[in-house]
């Protein structure tokens, strides 16, 4: 089970990563170009809430599983159970909450550039924690990790 469940974190995380750095260049091209805020521009950012969200349940279950995750003295002194227990599932946490308050706020938002403003800001500072995140593993951004 917990193969299964990490090929699917895995896979997953290309779809949050592409579908992310599509939506931070529309929104940022929709917010300075002063363009419409359409029904494909929300639907992006849907599918990239939807992705992320189904990225940190799947996530949160390995949590409990994984062999990297472990909760003692040790813990701390050794950088890589110190990632993967504390920092790996911290930074994604709160980029995945970035996602949601930034998909809230264009949802709310009155005017198209204020939507596209509030995608760009949001969704932008999520993928500058989720790259650093990934640096600070070690591992490569595009690469197949195990």
């Amino acid at each position: 089970m917990y193969e299964i469940l990490f090929q699917a974190h895995s896979g997953l995380r290309f779809v949050v990563f592409f579908a992310l750095v599509i939506a931070v260049i529309l929104a940022f091209a929709g917010w300075f170009g002063n363009r419409d805020y359409t029904k494909g521009n929300k639907s992006l950012n849907l599918i990239t809430l939807i992705s992320t969200h189904l990225q940190v349940v799947l996530g949160l279950v390995l949590y409990f599983y994984s062999p990297f995750v472990q909760f003692g003295g040790a813990t701390m002194k050794d950088s890589t159970l110190r990632y993967w227990t504390v920092e790996h599932v911290a930074m994604m946490l709160i980029a995945a909450v970035l996602i949601t308050i930034g998909n809230a706020k264009s949802k709310r938002a009155l005017n198209n550039v204020a939507k596209h403003r509030s995608i760009a800001i949001y969704f932008g500072l999520a993928l500058l924690i989720i790259v650093i995140a990934i640096v600070l593993g070690g591992r490569p951004l595009l690469g197949i990790s195990r």
